[in-house]
């Protein structure tokens, strides 16, 4: 399996799971229908689990394109691989997002509340506030980033021995971090699904929230890179 497929097959899983328990959790008459943060953030752990795990023999499974830049950064991963990397990215949670809605078209359809469906494909905040979201988010992936840099060491990518590490970095923010903003740390993870919210002909939607979602690219970025930074100078 080639880098470039291998992100996109990681990342498209990374979001059926992940995606997916949102919708289980939240979309109505579902079996799992108000199962609580706690269901999502363990379904978004073992989401990332698989992912990396699928992946990161062939790609090292960044699956992410803040950590993509910020290795870049660091001196650890080709500057020039990063655009093939994060499309591969976007394309695997765009894809990831039309097999949820596919999987879930009854309860979308069952569903009413507009903010409700928009909510399995991408982050929103519980209260809106530009400077305290985007903080929260920075700081979420600050965390992350500074994480993967210390389970990798000297290494420029994940092994599939690393993937249960990073899914209970991933489980510990969403449980500390998730409430603000809802933990995207992850800017393909929120624009891909985004864009197919646009997309797909889902009933009686709402606007995709255009207006919040440069929050979730750009400040996972910013941290990632503040992380790598720190990570440089005190490791």
């Amino acid at each position: 399996m080639s880098p470039f497929i291998a992100e996109i097959t990681g990342t498209t899983i990374l979001i059926v799971l992940g995606d997916g328990v949102v919708a289980n959790v939240i979309l109505s008459k579902t079996k799992g229908f108000n199962g609580g943060l706690i269901s999502i953030t363990v379904g978004w752990a073992m989401a990332v689990f698989v992912g990396v795990y699928v992946a990161a023999a062939a790609s090292g499974a960044h699956l992410n394109p803040a950590v993509t830049i910020a290795l870049a950064y660091a001196g650890k991963f080709d500057w020039s691989l990063v655009p093939q990397y994060i499309a591969a990215q976007m394309i695997g949670a765009m894809l990831g997002s039309l097999l949820v809605w596919l999987a879930y078209k009854q309860h979308f359809d069952e569903t009413e509340d507009g903010d409700t469906k928009l909510g399995v494909f991408c982050t929103a905040p519980a209260k809106r506030n530009r400077m305290h979201n985007f903080l929260t988010e920075l700081i979420g992936t600050f965390v992350f980033m500074f994480a993967v840099l210390s389970i990798t060491k000297s290494s420029s990518s994940l092994g599939s021995l690393d993937a249960l590490p990073v899914a209970l970095v991933v489980l510990a923010i969403g449980l500390s971090l998730g409430g603000p903003t809802g933990y995207a740390i992850n800017p393909a993870r929120d624009l891909g699904p985004r864009i197919m919210h646009f997309l797909l002909p889902i009933n009686n939607k709402r606007d995709s929230d255009w207006g919040y979602s440069w929050i979730p690219v750009v400040a996972p970025i910013t941290g990632a890179l503040l992380a790598a930074v720190v990570y440089n100078i005190v490791m």
